[in-house]
């Protein structure tokens, strides 16, 4: 194979893989916004069907009236705790198991939605008025075991936050402290003044036994009126001193 094969070989592997590589990244963004027009859907029919739902539960009496509170009151709790759990899930890992748990419920939870919303087509309202009290007992049975994870995980939530106001609090009231205890510096800079003024006033090896010269003063020969042994210095406007004489 020559130089020239190769060279097209590689150029048709290449272009190849830039169109599979397009081909998988279009399937991925239209497959993102297929399930964002999805979620977009689900949560606006949702939306649209508790509505229906507060505004029978709200405006007709009886079977209907009491089926749509039921359904009403099932969703809102459902929702509620989904949206707790999985909230904290991200960043409490034991509320997995929770989860769990909750899609469990949450299985019982559409059965029953499921049941209630076909009575709601039922034409008979005295049949379904005398399954009225076991529909409730599910309902509340579901809800309270619903309600129990939410607020188990808000309080697992609120307590792991209060500690951590704690813990904070703590460390900026001990920073606070050293920030304000300025009384220290002033101390260490006399001391340190102290230690050099001592250093400056011991003597050295070569100046044994002279005075000690203030600070501020380089070393240097004693000046004469100060040294015993040198001789008085003369000036020249001082008069001869005059022996003294006996008689």
């Amino acid at each position: 194979m020559d130089a020239g094969a190769l060279v097209i070989m590689i150029f048709l592997v290449v272009l190849f893989a830039l169109l599979g590589l397009g081909v998988w990244a279009t399937a991925k963004v239209v497959g993102a916004a297929k399930r964002g027009v999805d979620r977009t859907i689900t949560q606006a029919r949702r939306t649209v069907e508790d509505t229906a739902l507060r505004a029978k539960s709200l405006g007709q009496v009886g079977v209907a009236g009491s089926l749509a509170q039921l359904r009403l009151d099932l969703r809102t709790s459902m929702r509620a705790t989904q949206q707790a759990l999985t909230e904290g899930a991200r960043t409490d890992a034991s509320l997995k198991e929770s989860l769990g748990l909750f899609e469990r419920l949450s299985a019982h939870g559409h059965e029953l939605d499921d049941e209630l919303k076909r009575l709601e087509q039922e034409p008979d309202r005295g049949r379904i008025a005398g399954m009225l009290p076991d529909l409730k007992e599910r309902t509340v049975k579901i809800t309270q075991a619903a309600d129990s994870l939410r607020w188990a995980a808000r309080d697992r939530a609120r307590r792991f936050a209060e500690d951590d106001l704690s813990t904070l609090s703590a460390q900026i009231e001990v920073e606070s402290g050293a920030l304000r205890d300025w009384s220290r510096e002033p101390a260490d800079d006399l001391a340190a003044a102290a230690a050099a003024w001592d250093a400056q006033q011991s003597p050295s090896a070569g100046s044994a036994g002279r005075a000690p010269e203030p600070p501020g003063r380089t070393a240097g020969p004693a000046p004469a009126a100060l040294n015993p042994s040198a001789p008085p210095t003369r000036h020249p406007w001082q008069k001869a001193p005059r022996p003294e004489t006996t008689t």
